[in-house]
């Protein structure tokens, strides 16, 4: 039950994430890398703020251990923190919602299944089945909106998702995920010279909307989020972190029903249908060893 509270709130941010993030960059708020530049100090500002009020509370009662205060991230992970949000945003301006979805998920799901594959986590022939079901129910969703990409999108955002998997691999392994987190994000601000350098023809572009809506996707869907999603990681097979992620474009789009007045199709209701019924399977049998 815990798993399954944790994984569902952290996919209820990963679609927040990708509500701001469409709102912001395919309304043109804002460019992709001051998006990606607010995105990561306002992450790291949050889970800073986060993590020394925590920090603070159990020194106060005497209940932190060196384990703990000793986890600090890794560069690994800022890495692959930093790359899947700069290329996510980058190739979200040069591709269509469906097509970079496809090439997204597609990414993630061959990196930690194949992942999992490789740490033997081996599945059943019902996962396998309710796998491709998901998965064509996921096609069938995103395919209508999908149109040939640029090969620099697609590569783009393929390199993303193969950075988001890597990530939420390595999050199976933390033993604080606040201050794994936070010190992720805060790493990353290595590159913030390189990023503003790239960023200083667009200073005039961005609006207080696209500000806003960065901010929010940095602290809330991210950095939050992100804390989150790394309590559910050691509770989850890599397998099954891949496999739920594929409800993600169903919650966005009906976000986006609710908050962008986007239209509710039959074929949405379908597909969504699908996506949550074969995921749910997949989640509930387990390969008998």
């Amino acid at each position: 039950m815990k798993a399954a509270i944790y994984t569902f709130i952290a996919l209820i941010a990963f679609a927040a994430n990708s509500l701001f993030c469409r709102m912001a960059l395919a309304e043109g708020y804002i460019d992709p890398y001051n998006f990606t530049i607010i995105r990561l100090l306002s992450g790291a500002a949050c889970l800073g703020i986060i993590m020394s009020v925590y920090t603070y509370n159990l020194k106060r009662k005497g209940s932190f251990n060196d384990a703990i205060l000793s986890d600090t991230g890794s560069w690994r992970s800022s890495i692959s923190l930093l790359v899947y949000a700069l290329s996510f945003s980058v190739a979200y301006v040069e591709l269509d919602t469906g097509t970079g979805a496809l090439i997204l998920f597609s990414a993630v799901q061959l990196t930690m299944i194949g992942w999992g594959i490789y740490k033997k986590e081996q599945l059943s022939a019902v996962q396998w089945a309710a796998f491709l079901i998901a998965v064509t129910g996921f096609a069938y969703l995103m395919l209508p909106s999908a149109a040939v990409p640029s090969l620099l999108g697609a590569s783009l955002m393929a390199l993303s998702g193969v950075a988001w998997g890597i990530y939420s691999i390595r999050g199976k392994v933390c033993v604080s995920p606040l201050r794994t987190t936070g010190f992720n994000f805060i790493r990353s601000l290595v590159a913030l010279p390189i990023l503003l350098l790239v960023s200083m023809s667009y200073f005039n572009a961005f609006t207080i909307q696209g500000i806003l809506l960065a901010c929010a996707s940095g602290a809330l869907a991210s950095g939050i989020g992100y804390s989150i999603w790394y309590v559910a990681m050691p509770l989850l097979k890599s397998t099954q972190a891949a496999v739920v992620q594929l409800c993600v474009p169903v919650v966005a789009a009906f976000a986006g029903v609710i908050f962008l007045q986007e239209q509710l199709t039959v074929e949405f209701v379908i597909a969504s249908s699908v996506i949550l019924t074969a995921v749910l399977i997949f989640i509930l049998n387990k390969k008998k060893e």
